[in-house]
């Protein structure tokens, strides 16, 4: 009864419903109640609060920076393991703090920490949406994410959200733009990018590759990422905090997109990275039990997909994830 009023207008969203709703549909307040920022009002002399608010930024120094970047890896943490919906109201915050510390800082050696931090939490922010199925959210964290790189002079974290904008393009159904787009990235990057950075943008070219029809393209940039992926179970480059790749992770990518290609192989990729992956990346679990449905389903191995797809519609709804369980009920239909 209380939906159909909020929808028909017979009642009003109260506050403590509103923030109920974001957690539960992982939503900001102006998407929740659809409606645009208040318009300031005018000020005949605004100098002083001006003043203050620049002489506010001018104090975040190191120890603040290390802060935020510290409740980044917070959410991050808390979004690998739970999802995303139920951190809306978090994300906003830390990304309003940030971007306001960014907007009042006056000088370089002030503006770039802040910008770095503002480039690594808007990625964050932007992949959270993606997952909750807030595309447009999404598309406009990852411009942010790509000025504040800009900014911070950081060509690696604006290559990133380059290429991790290419998703939205791919999900939106315009896979030949997000390769295009990817390979921008790289380009942007150039010879600068770290080995691990270089492995990732070229595993997602490879993901591109698979949705455009591009199969010889796949199977090349595939292979430069696997050659590219340094050694050993590190998964976090000091220099580029907003990867998570190794090994284990790149087989279950190169699964991924094996299985999106038809190939049979995919299977052994899977079964690989599932025995070896990190238990607190529940998200990527459902994701990979996912990947291993589709891959049976190419072998016409029924009964193994139906296995996997119940696994991961578990921990997709766990994590709250659209985005997984969008591909989970697209292989069902197969079934």
């Amino acid at each position: 009864m209380y939906v159909s009023e909020w929808e028909n207008g017979k009642r009003t969203l109260s506050d403590r419903y509103a923030a109920i709703l974001r957690k539960l549909l992982g939503v900001t307040d102006a998407e929740l109640r659809d409606s645009g920022p208040a318009p300031a009002v005018p000020s005949a002399d605004g100098y002083d609060e001006l003043l203050s608010r620049i002489d506010a930024a001018g104090s975040v120094g190191a120890p603040m920076v290390k802060a935020f970047n510290d409740q980044t890896e917070l959410l991050r943490t808390m979004d690998r393991q739970m999802g995303a919906a139920g951190l809306v109201d978090q994300m906003t915050g830390h990304l309003a703090a940030l971007e306001d510390a960014l907007n009042f800082a006056v000088l370089p050696a002030a503006r770039q920490p802040v910008a770095l931090a503002l480039a690594g939490a808007s990625t964050l922010a932007a992949w959270q949406a993606i997952d909750s199925g807030a595309v447009e959210r999404a598309w406009r964290h990852y411009e942010l994410a790509k000025r504040a790189a800009r900014d911070a002079e950081a060509p690696m974290y604006l290559a990133h959200a380059m290429a991790e904008q290419a998703y939205v393009l791919c999900e939106a159904g315009r896979p030949a733009l997000g390769v295009d787009l990817v390979r921008d990235a790289q380009r942007t990057v150039g010879g600068s990018g770290s080995p691990r950075l270089r492995a990732w943008l070229y595993a997602a070219e490879a993901e591109m590759c698979a949705y455009a029809g591009l199969p010889d393209d796949c199977r090349r940039a595939l292979d430069v990422a696997m050659s590219a992926i340094p050694p050993g179970p590190e998964d976090r480059d000091p220099d580029m905090l907003s990867i998570f790749l190794n090994g284990v992770h790149l087989t279950r990518w190169q699964g991924n997109v094996l299985a999106l290609l038809g190939d049979g192989d995919a299977v052994t990729s899977l079964y690989g990275a599932l025995e070896r992956m990190d238990p607190t990346f529940v998200r990527a679990r459902a994701g990979l039990h996912t990947d291993l449905a589709h891959a049976h389903l190419t072998r016409a191995e029924y009964d193994d997909a139906h296995t996997h797809l119940r696994q991961a519609r578990l921990l997709a709804s766990r994590t709250g994830s659209v985005r997984q369980r969008r591909r989970v009920d697209m292989l069902s239909a197969r079934l």
